[in-house]
This record gives C-alpha cells, structure tokens and sequence, in this order.
C-alpha cells in the first residue's frame, strides 16, 4: 500500500464528551481514493463522512476506540435474539446510493425525534447525501420496510473485508422494536451472507451515551495501541484515558 498523507485538524470542542478538546487526522481531499485504499485505512481505525476518511488524533485522549464485530462468531444474546423476533415481519432491500425523498424525511424525524441538539438537526438535502453517499465508495442504502410503510434506512459501505455500518435512521414512533441494534445483527448476517470477516462499528465511546449500544455486541473486536483485540462477553474493552 502506498504512503498517504494525512493532515490534523486544528482543535475543536469534542461532540462526544462534554469539556474535551478533540482533533482529527484526514485523508487529504486531493488524494485519489477508491475501495481497496478505504479498506485498507479501516482495518486502522478510519472512518468516513461523505467524501472524508478521518480517524480521532486527540494528543490528550484516547476514548474513541475503533469497534467490530467478527460476522462468523458473532451470536445474539436472549435479549437481541427477541428484538430478532419481533422484527421477522420486516422485508429488507437494497437501494442505490443516491437521494431519495422518502429517505430524506425520515433522517429529519429521526434527527429531531434523537439529536435535536445536534449539528445536523437541519440538515438540508443536500447536506443530508453529502454526508451519506461518496464519490469513490460503493455504499448501499438497505431500505427496512413493514409492508409499504418505511421504518429504517442503514447506510452501508462494502469493503474488501467487510461490511461498513456508516449510519442506520429509523422512524421514532417504532422505537420499541430497537431497529438500530436490528439493523446492526441484519447487517452482521449480510456480511456472513458475502462471505466477508467483519462489520465495522466505527467508535465506541466509554462514559458517551450514544454509543453505549455498541458495547453489548459480543464477540466485538476493538483497536488497542494498534492492534485488534477480541473482547468476549463480560470484558471491558479498555479503560477510558
């Protein structure tokens, strides 16, 4: 694999845990991309948003551990083996990578029903395919219906080892069901349907509620001083420095 370049952020206010300074390492944008390079940077830690590969580089923290789950020993608990259950009446297919309306409304009842407080709660159409689709990767939209009615949408790169779970949005008012750890063991399957080793999480946060919900699947594999380590059922992935 060839050098490339990465640039820093300058600091910034960290979105995931209150009172911390964050910084970014990226991908330049004049950088030629395609599959097998971001295949490549996942198995490091790196993530994408729209067109940009990224990974945190904060010199005074290190709490955002890069997360996956290893599709073939993967086995639901009793708990996500009845959220399994109750969702068996959910046809799922697969959509191109493109805007889609229907899509488009249901991201913006999620985001005001879930992170009104976030940036991204008035995201307008063109920031929400910005920040979904991209230019040089092969991304999927897996559509989660009930009949004709539209519950969830999980956005999913493939990769040349895996499967990437960039971002799953679903209809608040079915928030019983729990579609996103659904979307998750859906996707944890698709990869094991392909043939494919792992499901990329992206950043599990100790002490951030928002990404406590990827803790609880096991076996999970995390990124410690560089180096996968297999967490199983019972053990803490790492202590928060």
């Amino acid at each position: 694999m060839k050098s490339i370049p990465l640039y820093i952020s300058y600091e910034h206010d960290c979105d995931y845990l209150p009172g911390r300074r964050a910084q970014m390492a990226y991908v330049s944008p004049r950088e030629a991309l395609d599959v097998d390079i971001y295949s490549w940077l996942a198995t490091r830690g790196f993530r994408r948003s729209g067109d940009m590969i990224y990974r945190p580089h904060c010199p005074s923290c290190s709490a955002c551990i890069p997360v996956r789950i290893p599709a073939a020993r993967f086995r639901p608990d009793r708990s996500q083996r009845r959220i399994q259950r109750m969702n068996t009446d959910l046809e799922v297919g697969l959509k191109p990578a493109r805007f889609d309306e229907a899509h488009y409304r249901l991201f913006m009842r999620y985001l005001n029903a879930r992170h009104a407080d976030g940036h991204m709660a008035e995201s307008s159409s063109e920031d929400y395919i910005r920040f979904l689709a991209c230019a040089w990767a092969e991304t999927g939209f897996y559509e989660f219906k009930l009949g004709d009615r539209l519950l969830a949408v999980a956005v999913t790169d493939f990769l040349a080892d895996g499967l990437s779970a960039v971002y799953t949005f679903f209809d608040p008012d079915f928030r019983a069901r729990s579609l996103g750890s659904y979307a998750i063991m859906w996707q944890v399957a698709e990869t094991r349907r392909r043939g494919l080793d792992w499901l990329y999480l992206g950043f599990w946060i100790s002490g951030c509620r928002k990404m406590s919900y990827k803790n609880v699947f096991r076996p999970l594999q995390a990124l410690v001083d560089e180096d996968w380590v297999l967490f199983e059922k019972g053990e803490n992935i790492v202590l928060e420095t």
